[in-house]
């Protein structure tokens, strides 16, 4: 018998490629360099800081829009149930006991002045703190006083009465000139009045924050009292002017 020869399984090794074979050379340098590198992996987007404060811009204004909704909606319904409104105040009558000028800057006076409030609303209540009343004569301070702490009832008329004075008080040489000047021109003063207090809305059971009311009454002319009757001025054209102060951090309004 004869033997086969099988062919062998190893490849040539004399440099010569296999006959209907692939030629084999060396790996490149890019084909290292893309082995030895790891596999990319896709990063998760970021998001932009920018596109946070828009975000949170966006949020906050629509929580404010939100509040400034809800507020006019309940300032409505308090409106359609209570009929709000603000207190009348008239200037009465006001009486100057004493009005002295000296020639060493020193002023003297006595007012007594009487105010009527009244409470429109039928069911709100005014709740007041003590009241300060100053008097301006030509925009010089001629003396002030204060009013006692009251409660203003639903559709109430009260009358209010106090003593504004000044006792010796030292004002300044041209504060004096003008009211003289007034008194020998016009033979009276004009006089301006004012308010300022504190003030609480009671609706039920239901009591609202403390509020600053101004009440200024305008229109007022006195002549100087001669000897010891004391003058009376004239409020036929007095009007007084309510207006509520609210403040806003440093602000008010």
């Amino acid at each position: 018998m004869t033997d086969r020869v099988y062919p062998s399984a190893k490849p040539n090794t004399n440099g010569t490629a296999a006959v209907g074979g692939n030629p084999s050379f060396p790996a490149n340098k890019a084909q290292l360099y893309n082995a030895s590198r790891p596999a990319c992996r896709p990063q998760p987007p970021r998001r932009s800081r920018r596109s946070c404060c828009c975000a949170c811009c966006l949020w906050t204004t629509l929580a404010v829009i939100l509040v400034l909704l809800l507020a006019a909606v309940a300032g409505a319904v308090l409106w359609v149930l209570y009929r709000p409104h603000r207190p009348n105040f008239t200037l009465s009558s006001l009486q100057i006991s004493q009005f002295n000028l000296t020639s060493s800057s020193q002023f003297t006076s006595q007012f007594n002045l009487t105010i009527v409030a009244r409470n429109p609303n039928k069911k709100l209540k005014f709740l007041y703190d003590p009241i300060g009343v100053s008097i301006t004569a030509s925009g010089v301070p001629a003396g002030d006083g204060s009013i006692p702490a009251f409660v203003h009832f639903t559709k109430n008329t009260t009358t209010l009465r106090t003593i504004i004075s000044s006792t010796g008080e030292s004002v300044d040489s041209t504060q004096i000139s003008i009211l003289k000047s007034d008194l020998k021109n016009k033979k009276s003063l004009p006089l301006k009045i004012q308010l300022d207090t504190k003030v609480r809305v009671k609706i039920g059971g239901f009591k609202t924050k403390k509020v600053r009311v101004r009440v200024r009454c305008d229109g007022v002319n006195a002549a100087v009292p001669t000897g010891k009757t004391p003058a009376t001025a004239s409020t036929a054209n007095s009007k007084c002017k309510v207006d509520l102060r609210i403040k806003i951090w440093k602000w008010t309004f």
